[in-house]
Order: C-alpha cells, then sequence, then structure tokens
C-alpha cells in the first residue's frame, strides 16, 4: 500500500511554494499519496502517484490585513529584535489561521489516516501536534541551512561562537564583537521561544486539536529534517544523523526560451545583466531616488538589461532595457549571455544563479537575504551593495568591478560544479529518506542523546557551576585556613621582650 502523506506549508509567499511543490510532486510521482495544505493550488498537479489539495486561501488574507502597511523595501531598516518580534505575530496568526480553518477542522475530526506528516518549519510549532493527532511519523522541511530556530529540535549543534544568526548579518568568521552580540541575541531569542513563543503555540493546539499533546511532548519528535543546503551556497555545518541536505532539489537544467526572449538574449553580443528582486518584492515600489538611480546606471551601459518589472509601463525606461512581469529565471540565468545577476539575494535565486554559474550584485532586503548575499560575498562570487547606498555611481562601479574581474565567474562556476557533483540527485535522495523514516517506523535510532538532556545539561551548565562551587570552597578553606595560622603565630616582639 502507498505511503500517505499530509503536507503543510502555510506560508502567504509564492516563492516558497515554487520550492516545495517539486518534492512533493517527486514523492506523488513515486507512487505516495500527497495532501497538501497550503494558500495556493497546484496548478500542474502530478501525472503519477495521488494528490489532493486542501486550499486554505483566506490564510492569505488574514496576514495581508494585519499588516497593511508593510513597504518591503522599507524593512530593511528593521533591527534583529523587530524581526523577532513580527515572527511571533505572524507565526501565531498563521498556525491560528491554518488550525482554525473549517476545512481543516474537518480533516482532523474525518478520521482518516497518514503515515507522514510533513511540516514546513517556520514558526508554526502547533502544527507538529497533528502528527501525533494522526499517529504519523513528523518530518521537517526547512527552506534553509541549519538555523537556530530548527537546531535545538533535534539536537543540532549551534554555538553562537561559529553560528550566525539570521537577522543579524554577520560573517562566518566573526571578530570578538560580532561574537558577543550573536551571543546575546542567542539567548534572547531562546527566551523569547520559551517564556513567549512556544506557550502561545500550546493554546492552540488545546484549542483547535482534540486532545492535543502538550507542546513540550511534541517539538522534539521529529524523525527526519530536510535542508534546502548545500555546501556549494552555504558553510559547512554540523549536523546530526537526521539532517539531510537537498539544496538545488527544485532547480532544472535550462530549456529553450520563449523565440522573442530567446532572440533578446542570442543577440545581445555585450551581454546581459539580469535584474530581479524576486516574486515577493516588486520592483514596481522601489522608492523612486532608488528607481531613478538603476535607470541612470543602466542607461549608460552597453548591455542588454533584463528587468522583472511588475507594471505596464516604466517612466523614463532607456532603450537597452527591457521588461517583464514574469521571466523564466532559471532557463534565462542558463543563457551564456547573462553576464551578472543583480538580485535581493532570495536563497531560491541564490541556488538557481549557483547552479547556473552566474555572478551576483546583491541588494539585500529582508530576512535571510542578507545572511546569503553576504555569503556569496564571503565565498567571492558575489558583491553586496547595500540598499541604503545604492546610488548610480555605486551601481556602475559594482559592475564594472564584477563583469570585468574574471574571478567572480570562476569561483561561481567552480561552485556549480561541486552543486552538480552527487553520486545521487537531491530529489531522489529526499525521496530516499522519507521512505526510510517510513521503513524503519520514525528511525528511533537517529535521535541523539542531546533530546534526553536538559539545556542546562547540554551546555555543561550545572557541571561548570558544581565546579565552580568546588573551587569557591576549596578558596574559602585555604583563606580560613590561612587566617587561622596567622591567628596562632607567635609575636616576635613580644617574644623578644619577654
Amino acid at each position: 500500500m502507498a505511503p500517505v502523506y499530509l503536507v503543510f506549508f502555510p506560508s502567504r509567499h509564492r516563492a516558497t511554494t515554487y520550492l516545495q511543490i517539486p518534492f512533493f510532486k517527486g514523492l506523488a510521482e513515486a507512487g505516495h499519496d500527497v495532501t497538501m495544505v497550503s494558500p495556493f493550488k497546484n496548478k500542474e498537479p502530478p501525472t503519477k502517484g495521488s494528490w489532493r489539495d486542501i486550499v486554505v486561501d483566506e490564510l492569505t488574507e488574514i496576514l495581508i490585513q494585519s499588516f497593511p502597511k508593510n513597504d518591503p523595501f522599507q524593512m530593511q531598516t528593521m533591527s534583529a529584535m523587530q524581526n523577532m518580534l513580527l515572527l511571533n505575530v505572524m507565526g501565531n496568526l498563521t498556525t491560528e489561521g491554518i488550525l482554525g480553518n473549517p476545512k481543516l477542522q474537518r480533516l482532523i475530526t474525518s478520521g482518516e489516516k497518514f503515515d507522514v506528516v510533513i511540516v514546513g518549519q517556520f514558526v508554526n510549532d502547533a502544527l507538529k501536534a497533528l502528527a501525533n493527532h494522526f499517529n504519523a511519523h513528523l518530518i521537517l522541511f526547512s527552506n534553509g541551512a541549519s538555523n537556530t530556530w530548527l537546531n535545538h529540535l533535534v539536537g543540532n549543534p549551534s554555538l553562537p561562537s561559529f553560528h550566525p544568526e539570521i537577522f543579524l548579518g554577520l560573517p562566518k568568521n566573526m571578530n570578538f564583537f560580532q561574537r558577543l552580540e550573536n551571543t546575546l541575541f542567542k539567548a534572547i531569542e531562546t527566551i523569547n521561544y520559551h517564556l513567549y513563543f512556544y506557550p502561545k503555540q500550546n493554546d492552540l493546539i488545546k484549542k483547535y486539536i482534540p486532545n492535543g499533546a502538550d507542546i513540550d511532548d511534541i517539538l522534539y519528535n521529529a524523525s527526519l529534517v530536510l535542508l534546502n543546503s548545500h555546501v556549494s551556497i552555504f558553510n559547512p555545518q554540523p549536523l546530526v544523523p537526521c539532517m539531510i541536505e537537498i539544496g538545488g532539489f527544485h532547480v532544472k537544467p535550462p530549456k529553450k526560451l520563449p523565440a522573442d526572449l530567446q532572440k533578446y538574449l542570442d543577440d545581445a553580443q555585450d551581454g546581459v545583466i539580469y535584474f530581479s528582486m524576486g516574486s515577493n518584492l516588486r520592483s514596481s515600489q522601489l522608492p523612486i531616488e532608488k528607481r531613478d538611480a538603476l535607470l541612470k546606471a543602466f542607461g549608460k551601459r552597453k548591455e542588454k538589461i533584463l528587468w522583472k518589472w511588475e507594471e505596464d509601463i516604466l517612466p523614463g525606461q532607456p532603450s537597452n532595457v527591457r521588461l517583464g512581469k514574469w521571466l523564466p529565471q532559471q532557463d534565462i540565468l542558463g543563457h551564456p549571455n547573462v553576464k551578472v545577476f543583480i538580485t535581493h539575494g532570495g536563497l531560491l535565486s541564490t541556488t538557481e544563479t549557483v547552479y547556473n554559474g552566474v555572478p551576483i550584485v546583491a541588494i539585500p532586503i529582508l530576512g535571510d537575504q542578507k545572511m546569503n548575499a553576504y555569503g556569496a560575498q564571503d565565498a567571492g562570487y558575489g558583491i553586496v551593495l547595500p540598499f541604503n547606498e545604492l546610488t548610480e555611481q555605486k551601481l556602475t562601479s559594482v559592475l564594472d568591478e564584477i563583469i570585468t574581474n574574471p574571478k567572480y565567474r570562476e569561483i561561481v562556476q567552480e561552485r556549480s560544479r561541486i552543486m552538480k557533483d552527487r553520486q545521487v540527485s537531491p530529489i531522489d535522495t529526499a525521496v530516499y529518506w522519507v521512505e526510510y523514516v517510513i521503513r524503519h517506523n520514525g528511525a528511533r535510532h537517529l535521535r541523539v542523546a542531546y533530546l534526553d538532556l536538559a539545556w542546562y545539561q547540554y551546555y555543561l551548565l550545572d557541571v561548570f557551576a558544581f565546579i565552580l562551587i568546588v573551587l569557591f570552597g576549596i578558596i574559602l578553606l585555604l583563606k580560613k585556613c590561612f587566617s587561622y595560622a596567622c591567628r596562632k603565630r607567635p609575636d616576635k616582639k613580644k617574644l623578644k621582650r619577654n
């Protein structure tokens, strides 16, 4: 009998869906039965296996109404603390929007059986209780690499000495003050989880899941974690046995472009600069001064410019700029005439540009974009241009450097070879490990001992406290002995007089 999966990806961003659909289509194509819960319907369901969409489109409206005035280009000024607090609100709204949805409530009380519940891990921990409810194995899917939000759930090492926090945008080799900042923020995040966020998620479990397990009993029960990461993109990190990297699984070899776009790129004798801020950021919302800086810098160049622009008209559009409301990014990046990719630094875009061997100029705005952008710069295949420093002169200088200096393309093409050099394709790796969990009834043998320790035991705080107490006791005892000896010592002056 085919394995039966219940999958949750409650993100309002279509980019997240673009990433996840190939994996779950891969499961269905392998003959599995997949039920996917998300705000978006899969427009191209798999031809094999069984696929069912449960579309909770109300979730998108809930989040839009909750954050109606968000200007994403202003969010680049938000501090790490503000981002953390925003995630608290978004996580609770998203989770309640899913659990309280009538469609999901009908599923919860339907008596259906599932072998595996797969949850997209992102501030939605109450959803993990559904694995317990359906008596299924729990698998987590991370849109990125190992991180603080995830590591403690499976006991993966993530000491602040070498593991930068996502929102801080710190380099891999941190100096003392950066490690101090990283340590303090990690401590604040940990306190936030345990004293605020997890209790709120626990309230949602009790409210929406009949006889729902306590969150402390379900948080650490994941059988497997699939990571959208790979050493060609991220710095190597320690991973416990249940964490499997499948980064690049959504990327496909480039196909022939639509005829007019193919001709446009083929005829670009001086090359093409491709510019896209992804699907969550709209170039048409750029502040006027930033848009003008881009137009002036682009208008002076000999290369053609291909710009993902969401409106019909771009005021002041230079003759060498071509617009597209939607562009087949993977296929464009695979064209040999593309010289550089100007990007927001999203992980999907970063993965696709590394796969195709195209260097980047990154203008990060929010989320993990700074981390990805500075990672590319540290690796040597990109240059970061902070949004607040974006001017005509600065953009011109950066483009001249990355196009004329061959080291950037050489490094990214080497990274491309590393990404493609795999014994097994990432999608086949993912399917294998999901089936492995089922074959071995949850694969408890992959569970590390850390999960059976309290946090203070893992960090040896009880051991250090004992050592300090013993040392303090010894010092105190020696001090008392010394004082006692001094009091008993004869006074030499008195002895002379006598």
